[in-house]
């Protein structure tokens, strides 16, 4: 796009002005994603497998460690389960991705609001 400005001689310049796309952290996050299907077994097997055997458990043990509060039992179980089914039905890793870290953000919640439930 072109820019016309003047000075105070009179003189028109003609500035050319490339336009900078702004790309939101969202925008990145899913390209990092689209990326990465070159790896999508190794996202599959974090997601079943690191989910249900470290991420899951710990998170149920921290739980029944600080106060064994059922709903938030149903909760770790529901966001294990969202990871699980979206690897089960063979997803791109676009959906694959952001899935498994908002169930780790879901685990780590529930593990924030056990121990501040037992504080209280």
């Amino acid at each position: 796009m072109k820019t016309v400005t003047h000075n105070s001689a009179g003189d028109f310049y003609y500035i050319e002005r490339e336009q900078v796309s702004v790309k939101t952290i969202w925008k990145k996050f899913i390209n990092y994603a689209d990326n990465q299907q070159s790896k999508r077994l190794w996202w599959m097997t974090l997601g079943i497998l690191g989910h249900g055997t470290i991420f899951t458990i710990a998170t149920l043990g921290v739980v029944t460690i600080f106060g064994n509060i059922f709903l938030l039992y149903i909760i770790t179980c529901c966001a294990m389960v969202m990871s699980v089914v979206v690897n089960l039905a063979a997803l791109p890793t676009r959906y694959i991705v952001p899935i498994f870290f908002l169930s780790l953000l879901i685990d780590l919640g529930v593990i924030t609001t056990a121990i501040l439930l037992y504080l209280l």
